[in-house]
């Protein structure tokens, strides 16, 4: 099936003949569904916290924090283009030059258009569309309604003007206060000063697009005086890229390679999951995992910060019992001691397959540990947390994407129907075991989940394969607790209409 031509150029991608065959061998056999069993809810997989005990977390993570290594890391890989989606569609379907807005509007009724048209002020990116819009358009005030919308769209997404489409979602302007705008970016380093520095010093960690990378460290500079200033804090910035060797081949419909019209292998990402091996790199006690585009103005960070502190003093004080209680199994222990452990496996860590024999717990404890944010369900797209049977019979707490169930399944179906919560991305996680030594997370993912994709490549259809994801298979066998955090913490911006929401729009 494959040649030495084809041989020479996955080992050039930095992938290895091993690799891809055993990438086909999944496209032929296919990828199991996840065997969802119920959802993860309130007292069954999700602890709610009362109010007394979040202080009381808040407070243990505060006293410890500076003996600790800790960073912030932010996937910000993904361009804005689907933030935009409408608008290019805008673009490609009215013509200025004959169709009259009004018309336009009554044949193609499109409520996010029509939002985005009478809030044009309301955007923090409005004056630099329209520093453009006088470079390309000097006849832009005296032309008619629809050329005016028009010229605004292009003057923002064409490659001609700022080409916003293209740019990472974290360099989009989002919000405006009275002297600046900041963008995802800004507000993630200026939200990471309230829980993630260490004494004066703040460390982020930025996954991205290689070729973006000197417009991010462009960005950095032109704006860390103004934020250290602001936080009173040095800020420490890393940044790492998707390894090429985690790419996947690309299918035909019937599993045989698809090959380019020069008769070349086609190579893909294989999503957030090749992340892990980036999160792998990560040298800390402590990570806290956010998206980035999940930020809010300025006078939320102080009640989204209490409770991502919420949920580190939550890991450290879990951490604090499983790492005593690994060092009590390494010497002598009493069978009430025992009867000890496996009640905090069974209450505190919702593990409802109880491991039994003193290696059987040493191995089950030592992993690393998560803490997850989740919020009650509103609707919005992503993954949930559910109990799921593995393919030995082991049930357990796992964050699951839709696209990993059975939807066909009557069955399946109802469980994701009756999800009371959802996964934002808003994890802690724990990577040193008992003796400070990092794991090795690659050994903790579980190869065999991951996303068959439908996708095309010039006009024709193939298959993609990703790579399980970073927070779902990437994390199978973490040790994992739910627990319930606010609708506050949950502000991401999937489309440019987002950035209208209250939680996007400065008071000052």
């Amino acid at each position: 099936m494959l040649t030495e031509k084809d041989i020479d150029q996955i080992e050039a991608h930095g992938l290895t003949l091993h690799k891809v065959y055993k990438q086909l061998e999944t496209f032929n056999h296919g990828i199991p569904y996840a065997n969802v069993i119920t959802t993860a809810s309130l007292g069954n997989g999700i602890q709610a916290i009362d109010e007394k005990d979040q202080k009381h977390l808040e407070q243990y993570f505060d006293e410890r924090k500076d003996d600790l290594d800790i960073v912030k890391f932010v996937p910000a890989s993904g361009a804005a283009t689907r933030m935009f989606k409408f608008l290019h569609e805008f673009l490609e379907n009215y013509n200025p030059e004959k169709d009259i807005f009004r018309t336009y509007n009554k044949k193609n009724p499109n409520e996010d258009l029509e939002t985005f048209f009478s809030s044009l002020g309301e955007f923090a990116f409005v004056n630099e569309v329209r520093k453009k819009i006088r470079e390309l358009y000097p006849d832009y005030k005296k032309s008619p309604k629809g050329k005016r919308y028009f010229y605004f769209v292009n003057a923002m997404l064409g490659n001609k003007g700022l080409n916003f489409g293209e740019m990472p979602k974290g360099l989009i302007p989002f919000h405006r206060y009275k002297k600046y705008a900041t963008t995802a970016f800004e507000e993630q380093l200026i939200e990471a000063a309230d829980y993630a520095a260490v004494k004066d010093d703040v460390y982020l960690h930025f996954t991205f697009s290689e070729k973006h990378v000197d417009i991010f460290k462009e960005e950095f500079n032109a704006i860390k005086s103004r934020v250290s200033r602001k936080t009173k804090k040095t800020y420490h910035i890393s940044y790492s890229f998707q390894n090429s060797d985690t790419d996947t081949i690309a299918v035909n419909p019937d599993n045989k390679p698809f090959r380019n019209s020069k008769g070349e292998l086609i190579f893909r990402p294989s999503g957030h999951g090749a992340l892990l091996q980036n999160l792998n790199d990560v040298n800390a006690d402590i990570v806290f995992i956010k998206n980035i585009d999940n930020v809010a103005t300025q006078e939320y960070n102080s009640e989204i910060s209490f409770y991502k502190k919420l949920l580190a003093g939550k890991l450290l004080q879990l951490q604090s019992k499983i790492f005593a209680y690994l060092k009590k199994l390494q010497g002598d222990v009493s069978l009430e001691e025992v009867k000890e452990i496996q009640s905090f496996v069974w209450n505190d860590l919702d593990v409802k397959d109880i491991p039994h024999g003193i290696s059987s717990m040493i191995e089950f404890l030592d992993r690393p540990l998560r803490v997850c944010g989740v919020v009650r369900n509103t609707g919005a797209p992503g993954g949930g947390p559910f109990w799921v049977k593995n393919g030995e019979g082991q049930v357990s707490l796992q964050i699951v994407e839709k696209s990993q169930i059975d939807m066909d399944s009557e069955r399946q179906r109802g469980i994701v129907n009756e999800a009371t919560h959802f996964n934002p991305v808003d994890i802690v996680c724990g990577l040193r075991n008992y003796k400070g030594e990092k794991f090795d997370l690659m050994k903790f993912a579980d190869p065999g989940t991951g996303i068959i994709s439908e996708k095309s490549e010039s006009g024709k259809p193939i298959k993609a394969l990703e790579l399980p994801g970073l927070w779902n298979g990437g994390m199978a066998h973490w040790n994992t607790v739910f627990v319930e955090v606010p609708q506050i913490t949950f502000n991401p911006v999937k489309t440019v209409n987002d950035l209208l929401k209250k939680e996007h729009r400065p008071n000052a």
